[in-house]
């Protein structure tokens, strides 16, 4: 147990059964070790408060630590605790250490505000969010701010290098500017202070950017990036390309900006992905809005939004005559499946909801002697009749939107048949839809193969008179002889007598014998048996 910041009074220190008043105890864990840290009231943080400022006056900077900060979007974290707090503050130098989201405040006063915070705000899982308070030197951002001359010569650098027509700032390898290396100062953006500085002069002399090229700046880490959201809201293309960023998550640090284009080729994170699709899916995650990545066009996003769902109106009439409910579907699944289809299922992630689940089930027997066309869906297939091990029950089951649409983008190229599809609708409320899709589906690069497939989704309301997935269900079968025979509608010409070869003795026994065990009449026999050489 690590004891830390502990105020002990002397008048009951002795006497253990005292009821200690206006005591606060706050403890919390991290891997293998547990905190404590407690507070008599509010004077013992003005009392600690030592002279830390440049200028040698009395200081009254604090660390500010949330505990797993990290999973909680920055925006909405730092307006709840402002709404909460009873005095105004300004954070400075927001960053993350490992999950823990870090701020600097300066005064005594705010400090107090914000102890008082701690545990009066819950998140979206009812669980309460703590705020751990201590005194801190200044922070690196503070202690090493740049100085009001550099402040100046940075400016005047960063707008030569502005191009007003494209609303463009280009900062490629901007510790090398010749005007910069002669007034000796180094401008590196891994720094904290150099972004904030870089940041604070975007935000007074360019609020209208649109375009910011970081190109080429040796950047491990995205901490300083944090407050682009506050700063320069508008940027829309973002140039992170022939860094050093070596994991997706420092993304993450910008989760919120509305980005359309981002270039990150030539980061080690890149070669983190064993396929375009999943890196795809990954950087989509934090900016979904997104739709070129490295200079390539992606498919625009099924978006839906679920914090203000409209309402399905239940049909009084029977579902087959409600026309509103049968476009609405209708209009789903074309959405849906043109992107399923398309070869790129990235497109598909804003269609399912935050927790979505997703299973495929397949009537194939392992045991079975004859090869099966459908040995490709095996690995996923989640048949609890067949299924007894409960940990791939559970494995086989994809939870959350991202590795629903991963385990998509791994099954093999399709092209359905829409005018195949059957669709029924077999339960609604005003707040959910259920229905089942049948049809057939060309499968692999050549498509030569033909499966049929049930698909049941459950779907929730968005406010966009669109549909969000939660629940789907996909079941993949062999398609029976009319099924294939009807599929895409494709006119098949009938082999005539004078088309077909002379067989010898053998070739007709084993015409007769596969015609016996497929059903199929001589002359489809002999035809299949001759295209299959």
């Amino acid at each position: 147990m690590v004891m830390r910041d502990v105020q002990e009074d002397p008048q009951v220190r002795h006497t253990p059964y005292t009821i200690r008043r206006k005591n606060r105890r706050v403890i919390w864990r991290n891997e293998d070790h547990i905190h404590m840290a407690v507070w008599r009231n509010r004077k013992p943080l003005e009392r600690e408060v030592g002279g830390n400022t440049r200028d040698g006056t009395p200081g009254s900077w604090f660390k500010i630590t949330i505990p797993y900060g990290r999973k909680y979007d920055k925006t909405w974290l730092m307006d709840s605790v402002q709404s909460h707090c009873s005095v105004p503050f300004t954070p400075v130098d927001f960053h993350y250490v490992k999950n823990w989201a870090r701020f600097f405040v300066q005064d005594a006063g705010v400090a107090s505000a914000l102890m008082e915070v701690s545990y009066k705000i819950c998140d979206h899982e009812n669980r309460k969010i703590s705020i751990l308070v201590s005194p801190s030197a200044e922070p690196y951002s503070v202690q090493y701010k740049l100085e009001p001359k550099e402040m100046e010569q940075l400016k005047l650098t960063m707008n030569k290098r502005y191009d007003v027509s494209q609303q463009a700032l280009d900062l490629q390898r901007i510790r090398f500017d010749p005007d910069l290396v002669d007034h000796d100062i180094d401008i590196i953006l891994n720094r904290r202070n150099c972004m904030a500085a870089t940041l604070q002069i975007i935000e007074k002399n360019f609020p209208k950017l649109l375009s910011l090229n970081l190109c080429d700046n040796k950047v491990y880490r995205l901490d300083g990036l944090s407050d682009i959201t506050q700063k320069a809201p508008t940027v829309k293309i973002l140039n992170l390309s022939k860094n050093e960023l070596k994991s997706a998550r420092e993304l993450d640090k910008m989760r919120g900006l509305r980005l359309e284009e981002l270039w990150l080729e030539g980061n080690p994170l890149c070669y983190t992905f064993q396929d375009q699709s999943t890196y795809i899916s990954a950087i989509r995650e934090y900016f979904p809005d997104l739709l070129r990545l490295d200079g390539q066009e992606l498919l625009q996003p099924i978006m839906v939004d679920i914090d203000t769902p409209y309402l399905i109106k239940p049909c009084k009439e029977s579902y087959k005559r409600c026309e509103t409910l049968k476009n609405l579907v209708l209009q789903f699944l074309q959405e849906y499946y043109l992107i399923y289809d398309s070869g790129d299922r990235q497109g598909l992630v804003g269609a399912y909801h935050d927790e979505a689940c997703f299973s495929l089930t397949i009537p194939f027997n392992p045991e079975d002697a004859a090869p099966s066309s459908l040995c490709k869906y095996f690995k996923d297939n989640r048949n609890i009749k067949k299924l007894k091990d409960p940990y791939l029950r559970v494995q086989l089951l994809k939870h959350t939107k991202v590795d629903v649409v991963r385990s998509l983008c791994v099954l093999p190229k399709t092209q359905h048949d829409f005018s195949s599809f059957s669709v029924e609708t077999w339960f609604q409320t005003e707040r959910m839809l259920c229905f089942s899709v049948n049809g057939v589906f060309k499968e692999g690069e050549s498509q030569s193969s033909v499966h049929a497939f049930t698909r049941t989704f459950i779907t929730i309301p968005a406010s966009n008179s669109s549909l969000c997935i939660v629940n789907d269900q996909l079941f993949v079968r062999d398609t029976t002889h009319n099924e294939t025979q009807s599929t895409f509608f494709i006119p098949v010409p009938t082999p005539t007598s004078s088309s077909m070869p002379t067989l010898s003795q053998e070739q007709q026994e084993i015409v007769q014998a596969f015609s016996t065990q497929s059903g199929m009449n001589l002359q489809w026999s002999q035809k299949r048996l001759q295209d299959d050489e």
